[in-house]
């Protein structure tokens, strides 16, 4: 019986040391010379007023340093552009008027980049222009329709602005009255020109 005894207690020892085998715990000791971890501190007013008085910097809160930001405002500068270039108002001619009825086509890209705390602008646009005027031809007068297509232009490139004009089809006018139509029309570069100045002026100013 008490050799049985013994061999029992020696297995129930192999056992219990292979149990403990299986299973290996970390504990994290904190060691008496780490550095406690940071208490949260209530602002002072004199740390608020240092803070105020720090000089500004543009761009966002992230970017103290104004490396680089690049910020798209393409649905201001789109609304801009068609909001300045409907208010041209009626071009008057020697034999007739016209206007810009729509802004029908508006597309390019705007944006605001801020690099080493400076701040400039940049654009690419292209635009299509519905115009709508009166002639008289002869002793006769003629409701006209066209279009003023601009090609593709950017920051700084208004003094080199070309438009292309377009009138629709008009069977009853002659050739040389559209020639001169024609003619009238391109006279809209000018105002054109001007109300995109006063965007690009707006779009710096930002």
């Amino acid at each position: 019986m008490e050799g049985e005894a013994m061999l029992l207690s020696s297995e129930n020892r192999k056992e219990e040391e292979q149990q403990g085998t299986s299973y290996t715990y970390w504990v994290r000791q904190v060691a008496e010379d780490a550095a406690p971890p940071p208490v949260p501190r209530k602002l002072s007013p004199q740390d608020i007023l240092s803070a105020q008085s720090q000089p500004s910097t543009l761009g966002s809160l992230w970017n103290r340093a104004g490396t680089w930001e690049e910020k798209n405002v393409n649905k201001w500068a789109t609304d801009r552009i068609k909001e300045l270039l409907l208010s041209v108002g009626t071009l008057e001619f020697s034999g007739g008027k016209a206007e810009i009825s729509d802004v029908f086509k508006c597309v390019g890209d705007a944006f605001l980049v801020t690099v080493r705390n400076k701040k400039r602008v940049s654009y690419t646009y292209e635009l299509t222009l519905k115009v709508k005027g009166e002639w008289i031809f002869g002793e006769e007068k003629n409701t006209v329709k066209g279009q003023i297509d601009i090609p593709e232009f950017s920051f700084g490139e208004l003094d080199d602005l070309q438009m292309e004009v377009r009138l629709s089809e008009e069977k009853d006018i002659l050739r040389q009255d559209k020639l001169r139509v024609s003619k009238d029309l391109k006279l809209f570069l000018q105002p054109v020109r001007e109300k995109l100045l006063q965007f690009e002026q707006e779009l710096k100013d930002i």
